[in-house]
């Protein structure tokens, strides 16, 4: 069983603003942190370098609308000879001091985000009722979560009651040479092809409400220059990763198979 949470390698990031130095500070006041932004724009890395950069274990929660209370606290396992009790990550983190991410927090139900206010204000405790325990968070231990707000619903949205325990960091794609700078640095691949690609996903945010959910992420960018570095024809890469996965409307598709086409002629 894992023991031990931290960040082996320091994971890439590549900084936009001065988002590093600001979690630094909520960090050292073990202030709960929101991060939001779209889809693939680099929340989890951040989230895993500055785990990394401060020497703090990391405990990953991906949250669906599956996830129980019980889940994030742990629960009694039957055995052989008996019961026994399993932290959940949440209590784990609350434990050992560990960063907790709650990656996609709205998707969770509301009855089950409810169980981190107590460790979001001045108490930092964790109650166990099935336990009767109760737990005093670790000094070292923070509570982060995010979510994509382009996805919010009426149904798939925080409570203010919740939203006002933490402090925020609003993540959006990166400028064009910036991003350009990262998919070079994430797989090898050379400037002008991984500019190229940039052009076309900033070609498909545009089309962001106008028949598309979301835009072509950095993620998907970084997918096709791996599959161009790899002796994919760059069409080809693109068509795969970057239009294929995120609409299935075959005038989207059209639209930008024709960027595709016009960018790498």
């Amino acid at each position: 069983m894992t023991t031990d949470y931290r960040i082996q390698s320091e994971p890439f990031y590549q900084q936009q603003a001065n988002e590093v130095a600001l979690y630094q500070a909520a960090y050292t006041a073990r202030l709960p942190v929101m991060v939001k932004g779209p889809t693939g724009c680099g929340k989890s890395r951040f989230i895993e370098y500055m785990a990394w950069k401060l020497g703090k274990q990391l405990i990953t929660v991906a949250c669906n609308e599956d996830i129980t209370a019980s889940d994030l606290l742990g629960r009694y396992l039957l055995e052989a000879n008996g019961t026994r009790w399993l932290d959940g990550p949440l209590t784990t983190a609350a434990r050992i001091g560990a960063i907790c991410y709650l990656d996609e927090i709205v998707e969770a139900r509301q009855d089950t985000t409810v169980v981190i206010h107590p460790l979001t204000d001045h108490r930092r405790q964790l109650p166990l009722d099935k336990r009767g325990e109760l737990i005093h968070a670790h000094p070292d231990f923070q509570l982060v979560i995010s979510y994509n707000p382009g996805y919010q619903s009426l149904m798939k949205d925080l409570k203010q009651s919740t939203k006002q325990r933490f402090v925020g960091f609003d993540f959006d794609y990166p400028s064009a040479e910036l991003e350009a700078s990262i998919v070079v640095s994430e797989t090898g691949a050379d400037l002008d092809t991984a500019a190229k690609l940039v052009k076309i996903g900033s070609t498909a945010r545009k089309l962001k409400g106008h028949g598309l959910d979301e835009g072509i992420s950095t993620r998907l960018l970084v997918y096709a220059a791996t599959l161009i570095k790899g002796g994919v024809n760059p069409t080809d890469a693109c068509r795969m990763a970057l239009v294929r996965p995120i609409t299935d409307d075959a005038d989207i598709r059209a639209t930008l198979d024709h960027a595709i086409d016009a960018v790498f002629a």
